[in-house]
């Protein structure tokens, strides 16, 4: 069974991918399809509801089953900023450089006791007969004082998961996925897809 994800970006895909494919979905793009889906205005209040809006639109517009995801970091010293607004807390929508070197610079004299963070990600999956299912993964941890590594996005590169040395961008696969909000709420979203499907 194909599942749209309503993204561009391509590292969402694969990771999830990687995590739905033993179900047998494959995953697939808009640009996969042929066909572009309208941008969605992220006028929601929490991730939840970002993450639905996103949904909603894509299975409306392609019918099929949809994942919408809304994601970011929450960082404690920031008041729980930059949060839904993760994407563009530089300005510029997801330029992962700028938003990056903005939050070392508000960090920038506060010691590592003092820089804890989480990694938030609310995935919902929206069927094509209206029902749905919503998946929520944390990951706690706290910001480096510089960034490192070369895989992942966005705050990867700063983000230093608990129990780890090293940031999420050098992790491997398998560790991320093990570790991280997305990896998490992906296997959560898994998990209730099987019993959805138990369930008929």
């Amino acid at each position: 069974m194909d599942i749209l994800i309503a993204t561009k970006n391509q590292k969402k895909k694969l990771e999830l991918q990687r995590i739905l494919a033993p179900l047998g979905l494959s995953v697939v793009t808009e640009e996969d399809r042929g066909f572009a889906l309208s941008d969605v205005e992220e006028t929601g209040l929490t991730f939840e509801e970002n993450a639905r809006l996103k949904a909603v639109s894509g299975c409306e517009e392609s019918g099929l089953p949809c994942v919408g995801d809304d994601s970011g970091l929450c960082v404690d010293a920031l008041g729980g900023a930059p949060g839904i607004y993760s994407a563009r807390f530089a300005g510029e929508h997801g330029n992962d450089e700028a938003n990056t070197g903005k939050l070392l610079e508000l960090l920038a004299g506060l010691p590592r006791e003092a820089r804890g963070a989480r990694f938030v990600c609310a995935i919902c999956c929206r069927f094509p007969d209206g029902s749905e299912i919503m998946a929520r993964g944390e990951c706690e941890g706290h910001i480096g004082f510089a960034p490192a590594g070369s895989g992942g996005f966005g705050y990867d590169p700063v983000f230093i998961p608990n129990g780890f040395m090293h940031t999420m961008a050098q992790l491997s696969f398998e560790e991320k996925d093990a570790v991280s909000h997305r990896g998490r709420a992906l296997t959560l979203l898994a998990k209730k897809w099987e019993e959805r499907l138990s369930a008929r």
